[in-house]
């Protein structure tokens, strides 16, 4: 498991396993974000399965599948929806981290500067530079 914080209260990650949410617990985090599609990975993966296993632990998951290529406003709305009510840190998941960082900055437009939302995930290979536009656009529009 590779955790990469963006900030103290938000990391993402590639693909986790079931056996990994003890460690994620363990540092700290109480919310779960699932954005990969059960359509993308194998049965033993899938959110029924990864939300069992987190609630057991006493973390809160929330299934929010961002489809690659294919993120929608209601993501966008889902996404910063489960930031504002977790109670702790918040860690998020997907194929690569991508998608994660990607809904993680426009889910936040409007409440830091836009060079925050493109550069915090530059420091992990995220590239989201062109997303400065909608970033912007979604800010003005407030979120």
């Amino acid at each position: 498991m590779d955790i990469r914080p963006l900030t103290p209260d938000y990391a993402v990650s590639p693909q986790i396993e079931p056996g990994d949410l003890a460690a994620v617990k363990a540092a700290g985090y109480t919310c779960v974000i699932d954005n990969r599609p059960d359509g993308e990975i194998p049965p033993h993966l899938h959110t029924a399965e990864m939300r069992r296993a987190a609630e057991a632990l006493g973390l809160t998951f929330v299934a929010n599948p961002v489809i690659g290529g294919m993120l929608t406003l209601d993501n966008v709305t889902a996404q910063r929806a489960a930031i504002k009510s977790a109670t702790g840190p918040v860690f998020a998941y997907c194929a690569s981290g991508n998608r994660s960082s990607i809904v993680w900055a426009l889910a936040l437009a409007g409440t830091r500067p836009v060079d925050d939302l493109v550069g915090l995930p530059a420091r992990h290979g995220y590239q989201l530079d062109h997303l400065r536009p909608q970033i912007e656009a979604l800010a003005q529009n407030g979120g």
